[in-house]
């Protein structure tokens, strides 16, 4: 089951009932201060082009203008606005459930404490470092390239953790450990080394702050079992969503920028979300068997 929430996420939020998500993950906006935006780009024929394609062919790269998939990544109270949301993430997780809440090196350790202050300090249980390196070099500081991912269990002596299913990678130094061992690869640290969502590849949806499928994957296929419900109330581009159906798991997303709600229907529509405005369903979802049940 995948339903889709358009609207202000809090009084979404605030009408579900207690325990009702085994697994949160939420992507706010970082407070960056900037407008955040994806540039999208077409290419059409032209012999004094800048760039060459198959065939030797010279184009023309053209900017199209992403209009309102744009947004204004900057708050004057930022943990005034995260506080009630995540007082309500806390609420809504089951016992053995987990929160996950990713955010940049700007905001980070405002954020912690405030979760600290929530969860309580006992229920930090990691804090994950998205590593990846793509895109422009300061000359004035090191780069910027890693995301932090905080973990928080609703009951920290008892959360879903299925060890089993991580996923390996190889090791660095493969001849060190043994023909054994470099076959089956090595459970992943902490820091956790993934390319950001390619601007060519098949993944890519266009929306601006989309988040890698593999990262996200690797937090439901460990912090959750087949069946259980998820949620993520800033769902921009569906990520969760889409690994959530890959996973056998159901999903809640909310969003309130519409075109996260058509990005998410456009993405998700081989899972026959059943998508919610202002709490009445916007559109008819299938029911057992394939036959249309009206909401």
């Amino acid at each position: 089951m995948l339903d889709i929430h358009f609207g202000d996420n809090l009084p979404i939020l605030r009408g579900f009932a207690d325990a009702s998500f085994h697994l949160i993950y939420i992507d706010p906006p970082f407070n960056t201060g900037r407008k955040q935006s994806r540039t999208r780009l077409r290419t059409v024929r032209d012999p004094d082009g800048d760039r060459t394609g198959f065939g030797g062919h010279r184009y023309r790269t053209i900017r199209v203008a992403m209009g309102d998939g744009s947004y204004a990544d900057d708050f004057d109270d930022y943990l005034g606005f995260l506080r009630p949301r995540l007082e309500e993430a806390r609420r809504l997780l089951t016992p053995t459930g987990s929160f996950f809440f990713h955010i940049d090196y700007r905001e980070v350790h405002y954020c912690k404490v405030l979760l600290d202050s929530i969860f309580g300090r006992e229920s930090f249980m990691n804090e994950i470092i998205w590593a990846y390196d793509y895109g422009a070099r300061s000359k004035r500081k090191w780069p910027a390239k890693h995301d932090n991912i905080l973990w928080y269990a609703r009951d920290p002596r008892r959360y879903t953790f299925r060890y089993d299913d991580i996923d390996r990678i190889p090791y660095m130094a493969p001849g060190l450990v043994g023909p054994d061992k470099a076959a089956r690869g090595k459970t992943p640290t902490d820091t956790w080394w993934n390319t950001i969502v390619s601007p060519t590849g098949k993944e890519r949806t266009g929306y601006p702050t989309q988040k890698p499928l593999a990262i996200v994957e690797r937090i439901v296929r460990v912090h959750s079992n087949p069946g259980d419900r998820l949620l993520d109330f800033f769902a921009g581009s569906g990520t969760l969503g889409e690994a959530a159906a890959h996973l056998g798991r159901s999903c809640t997303l909310i969003d309130s920028h519409p075109e996260a709600i058509r990005t998410m229907k456009r993405r998700l529509a081989a899972a026959q979300p059943a998508v919610y405005s202002a709490g009445r369903m916007e559109e008819s979802r299938r029911g057992p068997r394939g036959q249309r049940r009206q909401g």
